[in-house]
């Protein structure tokens, strides 16, 4: 079972006395910060839950599992989320 955006706004709104329209308009800025901030670089680190950081992949060949011919990938950046100590100990229980 997953939790959607739709189920998540409406239990955050729950939570905090919220509306979910406002709950919505948070969740959307967190989307947006987290977004510019990995583009720009920058880490984000929310202490206890989690900290996301882009990472630089380095240039490697791979194989074509069609033809099995061999490619160059290029260089690129990935993202890295490593969970905080409450994220870890809730999935722990």
């Amino acid at each position: 079972m997953s939790l959607n955006r739709t189920e998540l706004i409406a239990k955050i709104a729950e939570r905090a006395n919220l509306t979910k329209t406002d709950a919505d308009a948070a969740i959307s800025a967190l989307q947006e910060v987290l977004v510019e901030s990995l583009a720009a670089g920058e880490a984000v680190k929310i202490t206890g839950l989690m900290s996301i950081e882009r990472t630089e992949r380095a240039a490697r060949k791979g194989r074509n599992p069609r033809t099995g011919e061999e490619i160059e990938i290029p260089a690129g950046y990935g993202v890295k989320l490593s969970a905080g100590s409450a994220l870890k100990k809730a999935v722990s229980n």
